[in-house]
């Protein structure tokens, strides 16, 4: 199958995937997508989510000339390609080399270049004057369209909707304008806006399951029925999982602001007793003066309350900071978020929701639990431990230092492979719910020993 070369042209959006423009440049030929993508040769088979269904954050790697085939598709310098498409230049160690012809292989965004998100279909209507699905890279932090007043989804979940109306919800909106100016302050204190917002969101996420609780919520509850359109009747389960992050959004923006503020790190220093440390109670200045800046004077005592969390986390590191005397070292990060404190994804929780439904055994529990991504980084390092052990049977030949050394590198390089496995299994088992210690037992690890290699994500690659 052939094509002439700019016969139509695409321009790709910013941070768009590479299989989104695929399948808008396959729209503009009047052909299905999967017609378009047999004009290269494939190495794996497109990921799909646990039912069947294809999934909307599948990514595609292309080799030299596979690029070059797409930039001719489109009408578009290969440039201009590696500045909009942020998996572009990345390459695969199992696609082949350039003289074999255009080749491609199957991925997840999120293991390639981070979040992907659906992207407003007004907007591309404005840009394309078509409205057609678009998947574009996009943190968790810029979701809201502020033109038409959308929350974009994420758009690894098995589910339907690409976007939340906001039309009702003005504070969402305006939360989106504020956190410029928090991401701007973030990057002067030297703490980074990605890492303010991760701990900023994990705060307001073990909220979020709290509130349940909380009599004297109204705020969160109004926002998720008209979110739901009005009313999220018997499915509010499912409309919890799917409304969260555009509900807490303004929320997560004013804590991120208040955990900047010096003046909240000295309520925090003078709440813990400071120089003279004493217990936390009900009339925490910090805690007060935080549920005032998320609209909730009642909230103190609640937040006060509530140790062990992120937000205990952040206190207990600048209180250390200021009073000095311990090792230097990962402690002393108040932006440091543990592994275990990491809020759960909608996609996560959806699986997790769909296998209770389905009251499934170990296996449907497990795949509902971890995510894809993480499912394939364990398989693809158990695959490349495989590949390095594989090598090691065939005769040897050499003097004895040589065969020696070759097969000790193999077997070293092996064992390193499965140990990260290991870490990574381990890290999506207590994520999961599994018991720390329980985890540690399986895996051979003292518990202290496991607990300080998650928290500090050492087992990441």
């Amino acid at each position: 199958m052939t094509h002439q070369p700019g016969l139509l042209r695409t321009a790709p959006l910013q941070g768009e995937t590479t299989s989104s423009l695929i399948c808008r440049i396959a729209g503009r030929y009047g052909m299905e997508a999967k017609t378009l993508r047999s004009c290269w040769h494939w190495r794996n088979y497109p990921p799909s989510h646990d039912g069947g269904g294809a999934r909307a954050d599948a990514e595609v790697l292309l080799n030299a000339a596979g690029r070059r085939l797409l930039a001719g598709l489109c009408g578009v310098e290969e440039d201009v390609l590696a500045r909009a498409l942020p998996s572009w230049g990345q390459e695969d160690s199992k696609l082949p080399a350039e003289a074999e012809g255009p080749a491609a292989a199957w991925r997840i965004s999120g293991a390639v270049a981070g979040p992907v998100a659906f992207g407003c279909r007004l907007c591309t209507v404005r840009r394309t004057g078509t409205a057609v699905r678009v998947v574009r890279y996009a943190p968790r932090w810029q979701r809201v369209c502020v033109r038409h007043g959308r929350w974009l989804l994420d758009a690894d979940a098995d589910q339907p909707l690409e976007h939340l109306g906001l039309r009702d919800l003005p504070e969402v909106v305006q939360a989106q304008r504020r956190w410029s100016g928090v991401a701007r302050r973030a990057v002067r204190t030297g703490a980074g806006p990605e890492r303010v917002f991760a701990l900023a969101h994990a705060v307001v996420a073990r909220w979020w399951e709290q509130a349940l609780h909380w009599e004297r919520e109204a705020i969160w509850p109004r926002r998720l029925h008209q979110v739901a359109g009005g009313n999220a009747g018997t499915d509010l389960k499912r409309w919890r999982i799917v409304g969260r992050e555009a509900v807490v959004f303004p929320e997560v923006v004013a804590v991120a602001d208040a955990l900047l503020d010096p003046a909240m790190a000295e309520l925090a220093w003078r709440a813990s007793g400071g120089t003279r440390p004493r217990l936390r109670g009900g009339d925490d200045l910090f805690c007060h003066r935080l549920g005032e800046r998320v609209d909730r004077d009642w909230l103190g005592p609640l937040v006060a309350a509530d140790y062990g969390g992120p937000l205990s986390g952040w206190r207990s590191a600048i209180v250390r900071a200021r009073r000095g005397g311990g090792p230097p070292g990962w402690r002393d990060d108040p932006w440091q978020l543990k592994r275990e404190q990491q809020p759960a994804t909608m996609a996560g929780q959806l699986r997790v929701m769909a296998a209770e439904a389905q009251a499934g055994g170990s296996g449907t529990r497990w795949r509902g639990t971890v995510s894809a991504e993480h499912r394939f980084h364990i398989t693809q390092l158990l695959d490349d431990a495989r590949e390095e052990l594989a090598q090691l049977r065939g005769a040897q030949s050499g003097t004895t230092a040589e065969v020696a050394r070759t097969l000790l590198e193999h077997l070293s390089q092996s064992a390193e492979l499965v140990d990260r496995a290991v870490l990574h299994t381990a890290a999506a088992a207590v994520a999961a719910g599994v018991a720390l210690e329980e985890v540690a037992r399986w895996s051979r690890l003292p518990a202290e020993e496991l607990s300080r290699v998650l928290a500090t994500g050492r087992s990441e690659d």
